[in-house]
């Protein structure tokens, strides 16, 4: 199966089930994973909190649709709109992926 996370009706990121929740690249698709609760309660999982709020789809930011509640964002994506682009070390569209930093953050 393959997933396509979408922020503000935009996609971010698009790949396989297995990829999207062992190693997702986009800093919001990273969010969402880590919101999933774990079964038992007794493990503790570091949750990822996005700060503000979620812009209006109906006016979203110039840029990265994401930058105002990304927590890697530069000035760089207030203004550029990021392509789907595959994924670093991958061809194709086997890990599709939206994010300017994907080559400098590690999540």
């Amino acid at each position: 199966d393959r997933i396509a996370v979408m922020y503000l009706g935009k996609i971010v990121e698009y790949t396989d089930a297995d990829t999207i929740y062992e190693s997702p690249l986009h800093p919001y698709t990273h969010a969402l994973i880590s919101a999933i609760p774990v079964p038992d309660p007794a493990i503790k999982k570091e949750k990822q909190v996005l700060k503000g709020d979620v812009p209006s789809p109906i006016h979203p930011p110039s840029g990265c649709v994401f930058h105002t509640r990304c927590p890697y964002m530069t000035d760089r994506c207030k203004t550029v709109v990021p392509e789907l682009l595959p994924a670093p070390g991958t061809a194709g569209e086997e890990h599709l992926q939206a994010c300017l930093r994907v080559d400098e953050i590690s999540l």
